[in-house]
């Protein structure tokens, strides 16, 4: 944080209800906890991932196992030894056929267009962030820790509520200045008197934010395109009217922008374009290039696949420091024939395996969830080989292993050895680190310098599922 590295700042969220399931149609009955995160490294993400969270735009949700209707395991391919499939092979030998000779196979099976609601979270109905979060994440915080606290013996007092706070803003209080390593954020100004009938109504603080950065992105794909992921076509699919947008493409291969893409066959609704826009192109990860790390960076990225100078998909993924993680494809229907959603993946399983030669700890191809329950879903399991999560050790078992205990129950502690524990369950909440007025502390200083704190509940909730490594680097919102 002090020395410049990226930070995860994150607001969980407490509420319990079940909503209706994208999968089994149940009107409530799909339950999951949610945070919203304003900034994730990359490496703290991969850790989440590996305890079952998985985003949707800036949403990250994790699906409450034991309770759910349709439990969502998460899935991985060891691309190491990926072997393909007979219907894997079929796919690629028509898209072969289909660029090399224009053929389109009759009768063949047309691949549905997922729902923007199945297995990438959008259905999981998002909570709102509603705070008036101000902090600026490319200044340092102040940094408050237990030891500094205890020797230098400082007095904790009572939180003051913010109508009888009579310090002027900006003010410091110099006990707690003394612990501080870094500079100080400007301090938050005292709320106003009510609003100014002669000024316009304010707006919320996440809608003025989404609308700089949708006006930010548009500009930076009107000067140069979406930055993608370039990649080489494979021997069989080598095609000079078929490649991967890469950072250099030339003018008459952008006619249009992502954005255009994604509304082409929507509503007019502006609601809807803006939860496309939010659930596609918006990503709460920070872009990190370290030396040892692959020649894109760690992050988010789109990866455009066209076709004749026209973009016929888009498949946005996330390069972790473990695996590629694939978030979604969002494709043409006029060429579902061509079954883009499988021929994709395997691209992304090709480019993992490319991208591994290079950086070596790379080596996962990670597919979202796999539902047992659900026949539309269960193709995962068909990439081999693959493992699933364990919803109470978080260890990866092969996925052979399991059909048999989710055939008798949907919902199933999958590792086999029964006094096997979550290595990483929390230990000491008092650790817990949290962003309070812009200062960094563990949950521990937290509940002193706010006597009348009542979030203890929540607190050990998000913490409990994040993990204690993630709870001790990740910092949690508190207002």
């Amino acid at each position: 944080m002090a020395d410049g590295s990226a930070v995860t700042i994150l607001e969980y969220f407490t509420e319990d209800d079940g909503y209706k399931c994208g999968y089994c149609k149940g009107t409530s009955s799909n339950y999951s906890n949610g945070m919203w995160a304003h900034a994730m490294s990359v490496q703290d993400y991969q850790d989440l991932i590996d305890r079952g969270w998985r985003r949707s735009g800036m949403y990250v949700y994790k699906p409450t196992m034991n309770r759910t209707c349709c439990p969502q395991y998460t899935i991985r391919c060891h691309i190491l030894d990926f072997k393909l499939s007979k219907s894997s092979k079929k796919i690629l030998k028509k898209m072969t056929r289909f660029l090399s000779k224009g053929e389109v196979v009759k009768g063949s099976d047309v691949e549905p267009m997922d729902s923007h609601s199945e297995d990438a979270g959008i259905g999981h109905q998002p909570v709102a962030c509603t705070s008036e979060f101000n902090t600026d994440i490319e200044k340092p915080f102040k940094i408050v820790s237990l030891e500094e606290l205890e020797s230098t013996e400082i007095q904790e007092k009572p939180q003051p509520d913010a109508a009888s706070d009579k310090g002027e803003p900006g003010s410091k209080n110099p006990s707690v200045e003394a612990d501080v390593s870094t500079e100080p954020f400007k301090s938050v100004p005292k709320p106003g008197r009510g609003a100014d009938p002669t000024k316009p109504p304010c707006r919320k603080a996440k809608d003025i934010r989404r609308e700089i950065k949708l006006k930010k992105l548009l500009q930076k794909q009107q000067q140069r395109g979406v930055a993608d992921v370039s990649q080489h076509q494979e021997p069989s699919c080598a095609n000079p009217h078929t490649v991967l947008l890469g950072h250099h493409v030339p003018q008459a291969n952008r006619p249009k922008s992502l954005e255009e893409f994604i509304f082409e066959s929507l509503t007019p609704d502006a609601v809807h374009q803006l939860e496309y826009t939010r659930f596609l192109c918006q990503s709460p990860l920070q872009a990190e290039n370290p030396p040892d790390g692959p020649v894109s960076g760690y992050g988010s990225f789109h990866q455009q696949y066209w076709l004749d100078g026209k973009i016929i998909a888009v498949g946005v993924i996330d390069i972790l420091p473990r695996c590629i993680s694939s978030v979604y494809l969002y494709y043409d229907p006029d060429f579902a024939f061509l079954s883009l959603g499988v021929y994709s993946a395997l691209r992304e399983v090709a480019f993992t395996t490319q991208l591994q030669k290079t950086v070596p700890s790379v080596c996962y191809y990670y597919m979202g969830f796999y539902i047992h329950s659900c026949p539309k879903m269960k193709y995962k399991g068909q990439y081999h080989p693959s493992d699933l999560l364990c919803p109470e050790t978080y260890a990866w078992v092969p996925i052979e292993k399991c059909r048999t205990k989710l055939d008798q129950s949907k919902y199933s502690r999958l590792n086999e050895d029964p006094n096997a524990e979550d290595e990483n369950r929390l230990r000491d909440l008092g650790k817990v680190l949290v962003l309070y007025r812009n200062t960094v502390m563990p949950y521990s200083i937290y509940q002193r310098r706010k006597k009348r704190a009542s979030d203890e509940e929540a607190v050990r909730q998000y913490a409990s599922l994040v993990g204690q490594t993630c709870a001790e680097r990740m910092l949690l919102y508190r207002n």
